[in-house]
């Protein structure tokens, strides 16, 4: 009896790859776009610390300045190109122009968080030495900040970016998930892509200096909490620009996302250092 022909059949739908695809960071900083130009000021704006004063022995009263800091943000050229031939497009299993597209975004906002990561590297409070994730140590952070000045009573303006390992022993903590302290709790629901604990909306993100993500050990990782003042992004539009395109002459299909943008510490006193150890989180 002769074997019977099978047929393989190919799903039309491509599975994505595990990737970041869309920006976490840019929601914690002070966004801005650029009509024209190839940089950007921010101009951070206070009293200096001034103390109120009595009407002196002249008779005057003694006046302040207002105390203006003018930070530079300069700006990049980003491209995310995608092409394919004509040839390749047909005969590849799936939709590639759709995927090229996809592609091309999140190429680009994984840039626009290297970005205002590099900044965030270049704040100089710390915690100290690498230490596992808990309670005290957001404490610790938090005491810093508010020993700054720093406006905690808004929710909406802190952060905490942090690394998987970090929200894992976080989450650990009875404070941070148990129904006697918070109302909303991180087991129960639908996931997502924030948490707000403490009046600290909590990011994770997985390319965070020295953690596995970015290639590093995990056992120095640079997580961070912050208020959104502290740090800016800049760029050219609040939406990158996508274009999806045919070359007649040389038979090629592309997709290419554009945006000029960059990233700047503003304050230094709105961001603290958190090096976190996930060392015993990491694959084995």
């Amino acid at each position: 009896m002769a074997d019977p022909t099978f047929v393989t059949q190919y799903v039309e739908d491509q599975i994505a790859t595990f990737e970041q695809r869309y920006s976490l960071l840019r929601v914690a900083c002070v966004q801005k776009t650029i009509k024209k130009g190839g940089s950007l000021v921010f101009q951070v704006s206070g009293s200096g610390n001034a103390t109120a004063v009595t009407r002196g022995s002249s008779g005057e009263i003694p006046y302040f300045s207002t105390d203006n800091t003018q930070n530079t943000c300069t700006l990049v050229e980003d491209h995310a190109p995608f092409r394919r031939t004509g040839f390749n497009i047909f005969a590849t299993q799936g939709d590639m122009v759709a995927e090229m597209h996809e592609d091309a975004v999140a190429t680009l906002n994984r840039a626009i968080d290297q970005a205002i990561i590099t900044q965030l590297d270049t704040a100089t409070q710390d915690t100290g030495s690498s230490t596992p994730a808990t309670v005290q140590l957001v404490m610790h952070a938090r005491t810093i900040l508010s020993n700054n000045k720093v406006d905690m009573t808004n929710p909406d303006m802190i952060y905490g970016v942090v690394s998987p390992g970090f929200m894992a022993y976080l989450m650990q903590a009875k404070e941070f998930s148990s129904k006697e302290y918070v109302d909303v709790q991180p087991f129960t629901g639908p996931a997502r892509r924030m948490l707000r604990w403490l009046g600290i909306n909590w990011i994770e993100h997985q390319a965070l200096s020295g953690s596995v993500g970015a290639g590093g050990a995990g056992t120095s990782e640079k997580c961070y909490l912050l208020h959104r003042n502290a740090i800016g992004h800049a760029a050219n539009s609040k939406e990158m620009e996508v274009k999806v395109g045919y070359n007649e002459e040389q038979d090629w299909t592309f997709a290419r996302a554009a945006l000029w943008h960059g990233s700047k510490l503003l304050q230094n006193t709105g961001i603290v250092q958190m090096l976190h150890d996930s060392g015993a989180f990491v694959a084995s």
